[in-house]
């Protein structure tokens, strides 16, 4: 066996890529991702996260096969916030074999020790404001858009290379089927303040929103764990990215004097749409695609933003993520959607989780970040 670094842009990135459509084939609940998107995602070209990181994927390789793959990369935006000379790994993938997880983690360990790092924590594909943590428990149903769908082995693999555990996230599902619990309700039925102002997403002003909902998201999260803000470059990415699937209908900006203070977004799940396509939009997946997001409808939507700023105080910092909750429930309920992912919560994030709990949603899915000292 042997390790070969992959830099990225390169011409290797796509065996990198195609991986792990050959270790979950017969998996009836992993969805393959979409190989242009994979490509675009871990290119410097498209993806302004290489603007303030540095990256180096590593391959295993016995012969020509590719039996293993992982990534190590260093945040920049991270460390100028904790200077704690922490690195990441990310997107592992490999077959159920001791040895080979051993030689890409001490592949990635050694690149990150050389460049000054003391600590590494992971996954993170590629940031902790994409796909986070390894899945360990909830295999039995598909993920949802930009979750991850790992391979039970892994996490033994990954404590038996002498990694810890740092951190769980947790994905919770809402039957929005449901109404809210009878207190809830009472709670959010109250007159609202005059001041106070909910409204959908202005797709006339669609990056002026954009860019209020990446301000409250920078505020609101700014105190968490591995906290990294996105970056104006990073937002408009976003912008462009989510075009296609945003529904004004289903994100929502809570306002107090006409300022923007609260919002959340509630995307279509993706998955649901691809989960046959083969990681291939061409020929034929393109027209499947776009028939099932704006004609025939999705079932289920993941709302992977929400915040309220920290300086709102009081009654509205506590029931403002109901209010938003709510209206994205009531017009997702219109459009034909059943059930809706709330993720990743920190498992210690217990304000969250209450608010999240108390709407009656099950915690379904947990995903776990590792760490090692160098």
């Amino acid at each position: 066996m042997r390790i070969e670094q992959v830099e990225p842009g390169s011409k290797g990135v796509d065996r990198f890529i195609a991986l792990p459509y050959r270790l979950h084939q017969g998996d009836p609940n992993w969805v393959p991702p979409l190989f242009m998107e994979r490509q675009e995602t871990l290119s410097p070209k498209t993806n302004p996260y290489f603007l303030h990181a540095d990256v180096m994927y590593f391959l295993a390789l016995r012969g020509a096969r590719v039996v293993g793959r992982i990534s190590a990369q260093i945040d920049r935006s991270g460390l100028d916030i904790r200077k704690d000379a922490t690195g990441h790994f990310g997107l592992l993938a490999a077959e159920d074999d001791q040895a080979v997880v051993d030689a890409l983690f001490e592949a990635a360990a050694d690149w990150l020790r050389a460049k000054g790092m003391v600590h590494m924590v992971g996954p993170f594909n590629l940031s902790i404001n994409e796909e986070t943590g390894l899945l360990v428990d909830g295999w039995d149903r598909p993920p949802m858009l930009m979750m991850g769908h790992d391979l039970a082995y892994l996490g033994p693999r990954i404590e038996a290379a002498g990694l810890v555990k740092a951190k769980d996230v947790y994905a919770y599902l809402y039957d929005i089927e449901q109404d809210l619990p009878a207190g809830v309700r009472q709670m959010i039925d109250r007159p609202l303040p005059a001041n106070l102002r909910l409204r959908m997403l202005d797709m006339k002003r669609y990056e002026e929103d954009l860019g209020h909902v990446t301000s409250i998201f920078n505020n609101a999260w700014s105190g968490n764990w591995g906290f990294v803000p996105l970056s104006e470059a990073e937002t408009k990415q976003m912008a462009k990215s989510l075009k296609l699937l945003i529904n004004p209908k289903l994100a929502w900006i809570a306002e107090v004097d006409d300022k923007p203070v609260a919002f959340g977004v509630c995307l279509p799940n993706l998955n649901e749409a691809i989960a046959d396509l083969g990681g291939k939009l061409f020929p034929f997946g393109i027209i499947k695609l776009l028939w099932r997001l704006k004609v025939a409808g999705v079932k289920t939507a993941r709302v992977p933003l929400m915040g309220v700023r920290r300086d709102v105080g009081g009654w509205l910092q506590a029931i403002l993520p109901f209010l938003v909750v709510d209206r994205m429930r009531l017009e997702a309920r219109k459009l034909g959607y059943e059930w809706i992912e709330l993720s990743w919560i920190l498992e210690d994030n217990r304000p969250m989780r209450r608010m999240i709990e108390a709407i009656g949603s099950e915690r379904y899915k947990t995903y776990r970040l590792y760490e090692r000292a160098l």
